[in-house]
């Protein structure tokens, strides 16, 4: 039996190589992500660095999609600006992806801008630490 690997999804590429190209601008804001929701909407978002330790791109698109009403992420990218390409997420990107969305997709590059491919969020931090119990039922939520 043979397993298809992930489609990349070009569209969502482009359009955070978009907005890393038009938005990131100076040392504050480097990174743009772009994230699909389930319905197929795209929302971006770009990082704000902060010598504490301000939000990665990744975690700003995960709040733009909430205050847009996209709390189902489906898959996600990160890109550099001045033409660096797929940046992949880091730790702490990557177990916050995990807790929030345990089966999403991550757009990742080799690091030196060949090869693109789809991962799954639990490829990337595959011995995490699991944290569900801070998650209320759907039926508390309703």
């Amino acid at each position: 039996m043979t397993t298809q690997a992930p489609r990349v999804d070009h569209e969502l590429i482009d359009a955070a190589a978009d907005v890393a190209r038009t938005r990131c601008r100076g040392d504050n804001h480097t990174i743009a992500a772009a994230a699909r929701a389930r319905d197929g909407r795209i929302v971006t978002a770009v990082n704000a660095y902060h010598f504490t330790g301000g939000p990665c791109a990744e975690l700003v698109v995960i709040g733009a999609a909430a205050a847009q009403g996209a709390y189902e992420l489906d898959t996600i990218v990160a890109v550099g600006d001045r033409d660096r390409g797929v940046v992949p997420p880091c730790g702490r990107c990557r177990q916050v992806l995990f807790d929030y969305f345990p089966d999403i997709e991550v757009i990742v590059g080799d690091g030196t801008g060949g090869a693109i491919r789809t991962v799954r969020i639990s490829e990337l931090l595959p011995v995490t630490y699991v944290w569900a119990d801070h998650q209320l039922d759907e039926q508390q939520i309703e």
